[in-house]
């Protein structure tokens, strides 16, 4: 049997010192607050298609040719 996300969130309250759960209670309000941002996916299907094939196989190429190198002197 799975917690829920919920009762781990209180479990991990009872612990916390009270100062801490006012934080936790507000950040809490502000994500209810918050708008969430974004478009559709509905609204998207319609680009459905649009980029070329042969653009879609450069960009694949591009991607496997460029970013599945690791640069160990990046770091």
């Amino acid at each position: 049997m799975t917690t829920s996300i919920a009762d781990q969130v209180i479990e991990q309250l009872k612990i916390m010192p009270q100062d801490l759960q006012y934080e936790v209670l507000a950040f809490a309000r502000s994500l209810t607050k918050s708008k969430i941002k974004g478009v559709p996916g509905k609204e998207l299907l319609k680009f459905a298609g649009s980029i070329p094939k042969e653009d879609l196989q450069l960009m694949s190429e591009a991607i496997k040719q460029d970013c599945e190198q690791v640069d160990f002197d990046e770091w």
